[in-house]
């Protein structure tokens, strides 16, 4: 049986989220990514609560983007989360891409909330 390229991601997700835990002294910056949209989230796994999140759905995003789907939109979001964790003294995180290869779209916004601030 063939493997599909959502069946892929789920496992290699699988895989990271058995090493990768937020705390709530280092949460978890998730990042999750469809084909039109990419959503990023800071959580705490040990209080199960989203501390800050941001996405290409936002209402002042999408007015100033083109596409939510590319390096340009992942960027601002990375940009934006960025602000909203450090604005919530949160300055560290882990890094969970959700699954996805290291590159292109999640790839800039890991380094647009590096830039923003966060370290990781």
């Amino acid at each position: 049986m063939k493997l599909t390229r959502k069946d892929s991601t789920r496992r290699r997700h699988g895989r990271i989220r058995r090493k990768v835990v937020g705390t709530s002294n280092r949460p978890r910056l998730a990042v999750f990514r469809s084909n039109q949209h990419i959503y990023a989230q800071v959580i705490d796994d040990s209080g199960h609560c989203t501390l800050v999140s941001a996405s290409t759905l936002e209402p002042d995003l999408r007015s100033e983007l083109a596409s939510g789907s590319n390096a340009e939109a992942s960027a601002k979001v990375g940009k934006l989360l960025a602000e909203r964790a450090l604005a919530k003294g949160i300055q560290q995180v882990v890094f969970d891409r959700g699954g996805n290869l290291y590159h292109g779209r999640v790839k800039a916004l890991a380094d647009a909330a590096r830039e923003g601030g966060l370290s990781f």
